[in-house]
């Protein structure tokens, strides 16, 4: 979800000269543009499970739902296009070790249209017409995204040699997905046929929950470490924080969302199990998405009262996952009847459409003008970023009490894949 800023003189011009010819839009078309169809199609299907519904608001949901699947296909088209035609800088993106982490971004972008087809979309196209749709996004983006939650973290072990400050909330987009292939295919379970294979699909998903769960636990702990012991984020990046209530909201939603599917699926006593366990882990997981809105918005605020907040296509970042703490506290509403849930749910739902609405129309200008579309104008090349200062008491990973402690320093602002690569790669 990183992008480009662009001179001043160049932003000038309604439309940059590199992209006067049609074919120069998709030449550095990333990944990460399927972010905007997340953000969308989360808006839509948050609003289907709202507890707090009113006339109008399912045919305006389904009204965006239409537009997230416009404009995935418009995005899978162009990034087609940008693969045939701009094959070494797509190669590139997947070689870089800050753009790869968004080849998770497509996958959830087909399975949150999918099941907005099936939650929404029956409306317009007849219920077998959705489930058909659903089926076959959903395939798609699972094996998409199990594809990229098993190669994007090898290569970041065997390739990318990352610097202590190198994380980031998009190290969570590649482990995410197999968590919304739990949750969105929940759905589709009592669409499966009785026996083994509805006994395979709930187990699949349960397993597929488990692979994100400690995934991005892991992750997560990496991000707080690298909050606690690194300065602060660059302004570029602070978007990406949000990112963390991804996989808990979602986390909640799966668990809710197999547990009603369990008894169609399972013995009835695993189906009561799994009914406990998505109250109680429901909400215990809820209570820590909470406080990590806390910590995000607080970072968030911060940064931008002290240095501004400059935008790029990271400010997706506020829109799917909060969008998933919304259908999270929906589900728990319904499950335990608590008000609490349900004003949660109607409170967070108001805070993802302003985020949506601000991002979409900031993302709609900047690629109408091009300047979304263009690489990082080159920069001279930074001097090195770590110091080694001696400092009496500070202690290293590997040394005693006198061991040089290094204090990295970001001379340009961090803004894009390159920025980050080149603090990936120690400043080389």
């Amino acid at each position: 979800m990183s992008t480009t800023t662009v001179p001043a003189s160049t932003a000038q011009h309604p439309v940059p000269r590199d992209l006067e010819r049609p074919r120069e839009v998709v030449r550095h078309l990333g990944p990460n543009w399927f972010a905007s169809v997340m953000g969308t199609g989360i808006v839509a299907n948050a609003a289907a499970t709202l507890p707090l519904q009113f006339p109008g608001l399912r045919t305006a949901a389904t009204v965006v739902w239409a537009g997230a699947a416009l404009l995935l296909l418009v995005l899978a088209a162009a990034w087609t296009v940008h693969w045939i035609r701009h094959r070494d800088i797509a190669l590139a993106h997947g070689n870089n070790p800050v753009m790869s982490q968004f080849y998770g971004a497509p996958p959830m972008a087909l399975m949150t249209v999918g099941a907005g087809a099936l939650l929404l979309g029956k409306d317009w196209i007849g219920m077998d017409a959705a489930v058909a749709v659903d089926w076959t996004l959903w395939l798609a983006g699972t094996v998409l995204g199990l594809l990229a939650a098993c190669t994007i973290p090898f290569r970041m072990i065997t390739r990318h040699k990352a610097a202590p400050d190198a994380a980031f909330g998009g190290w969570l987009m590649p482990v995410v997905p197999p968590m919304v292939s739990a949750a969105m295919g929940a759905l589709l379970i009592p669409h499966t046929p009785a026996g083994q294979p509805r006994l395979t699909m709930i187990l699949a998903c349960l397993a597929m929950f488990g692979i994100s769960l400690f995934a991005a636990f892991l992750v997560i702990n990496m991000i707080f470490s690298r909050l606690v012991h690194q300065d602060m984020p660059a302004a570029g990046t602070v978007p990406t924080l949000w990112i963390v209530l991804g996989p808990l909201g979602q986390a909640v939603t799966a668990a809710g969302l197999l547990a009603n599917a369990a008894p169609v699926a399972l013995p009835a006593q695993y189906a009561h199990g799994l009914a406990v366990f998505a109250a109680v882990f429901g909400v215990v997981t809820w209570g820590f998405a909470m406080l990590w809105l806390a910590l995000a918005a607080a970072v968030t605020i911060r940064t931008a009262r002290t240095t501004g907040l400059p935008f790029n296509l990271t400010w997706w970042g506020f829109t799917f996952p909060v969008g998933t703490c919304v259908t999270a506290s929906s589900g728990l509403a319904v499950r335990t009847g608590a008000d609490l849930f349900h004003w949660a749910a109607v409170a967070l739902y108001v805070l993802l459409l302003t985020a949506w609405a601000v991002t979409a129309f900031r993302t709609g200008r900047g690629a109408l003008r091009g300047t979304l579309l263009l690489p990082r104008p080159p920069l001279p090349r930074p001097p090195p970023l770590a110091e080694a200062v001696r400092e009496p008491g500070s202690r290293s990973r590997d040394r005693g009490p006198l061991a040089v402690r290094y204090h990295h320093r970001l001379p340009l602002p961090l803004r894009t894949p390159d920025d980050l690569t080149r603090r990936h790669h120690g400043g080389t």
